[in-house]
Parts: structure tokens; sequence; C-alpha cells
């Protein structure tokens, strides 16, 4: 059976994965973008979108790892769109377009249900409303033994790291203070919930730390 993992989760130096006011113009609240630059310069990234060029180094290398032996992914309701409360239509079908980046299933947290959505490139959205076990036991029945990627936010991040249902997680620290926002750390004991560092690395752009949780 593969890992259950987030990987690649950019937080700032002061913990948050996100600033305030998330917006369409805004996916990663207002100031958040500073968060992923590590990763928007590399090659993978700019492959993902097909476009040419790119860094091609320690943090080109952490990106296309984080994308390697992915069977499904589960995603919470901010990472797909900035709606939010009911669904006002079917017209919202994610920020990245017809051929979004995943190729496989992945199950989308929710409050209020919605049809599956089948995209370009191997993508199907399914909405899940009962919670995130449900939605990993949905993962695992369609992963065929790969990993499980958690790919955020941060809120359904620390559901995971609280629920223990982590193996791995992977973070790119940026060096940058956003004083407010959706922090990831915030009331989280991870020693007491059987995490420790594991390896970091560094590259001028970000500090890439692993946390994996004890097995025994």
């Amino acid at each position: 059976m593969g890992k259950v993992r987030t990987s690649a989760f950019s937080v700032s130096i002061d913990g948050f994965g996100a600033a305030s006011r998330q917006s369409l113009e805004n996916p990663f609240g207002e100031g958040g973008m500073v968060l992923p630059a590590w990763f928007l310069g590399t090659r993978t990234f700019r492959q993902t979108f097909g476009q040419d060029g790119g860094s091609t180094g320690l943090d080109d290398e952490i990106a296309r790892k984080s994308m390697e032996n992915i069977g499904a992914w589960i995603l919470g309701r901010n990472m797909f769109g900035p709606i939010r409360g009911p669904w006002p239509d079917d017209a919202w079908k994610g920020w990245w377009g017809d051929n979004p980046p995943y190729h496989t299933p992945v199950f989308v947290l929710t409050h209020h249900a919605r049809p599956d959505i089948e995209m370009e490139g191997g993508t199907t959205f399914h909405f899940v409303t009962s919670g995130i076990a449900e939605a990993l036991e949905r993962a695992r029945d369609v992963a065929q033994g790969k990993d499980i990627r958690v790919g955020g936010g941060v809120s359904l991040v620390r559901q995971f790291l609280q629920a223990r249902l982590l193996d791995e997680l992977q973070l790119a620290l940026s060096p940058v203070l956003l004083g407010s926002g959706e922090n990831l750390f915030a009331g989280l004991d991870l020693p007491t919930l059987g995490y420790g560092v594991v390896a970091h690395v560094a590259s001028p752009n970000a500090t890439h730390v692993t946390f994996a949780r004890k097995t025994s």
C-alpha cells in the first residue's frame, strides 16, 4: 500500500500556508503568492502547463518527486476554488482549465454535494460530503497501491495530521513572513501526534523539511 502524504506544501517561516481573503484573483489570499514562488520557476511547473524552460536544481527535483507515484488526490474546498457555501451552478471546474495537473481521481471535501466532473487528461473530481475518512477510503479504492496525496489547503492538512492519517508531510518553507492567514502549526503538538523531522535540505528559495509519522 502506498503512502498518504502531503508534498511540496508551501508555508511561510511563521507557519502560514495561505494569507487572508482568498479570491479568484488571489488563490493564496492577498499577498500569498510569495509562498509558492520557489515552485513557479521550476521546469516541473512549467512543463505541467505546457511551457518551456524553468530551473533544474533542488527545487525542481523536489517538485518532480512530489508528482510521482500518485494514484489519487484529496483536496479541500478552498484548493478547488474560491466559491463558498452552496454551489450556485456547475460552471466552476477548478483553477486549472480543461486539463488539470492531477491526471487521477481527485476527492474534494465539501459540505455541499455536487455531481462528479470528468476533465481532460484523466482527472475526475469527486465531491465528498462525509469527511476525511470517507475521502481516504474512496481514494484507497482507486489508487491501486500508489500514494495518495493530500494536496491541501491548510485546514485539510491539519485534519489529516490531527487524525494521524498522514504518513509523511513534506514542507517547503519559503523565506517570508505573512503574519496572518491560515497557520498550519497553531495548536498542533506534532511530537505528541507521532511526527518527527526525518530530512531537511535547502535551496536559495526554500528550505524543504520532511516529517514522518512513527509506525510504532
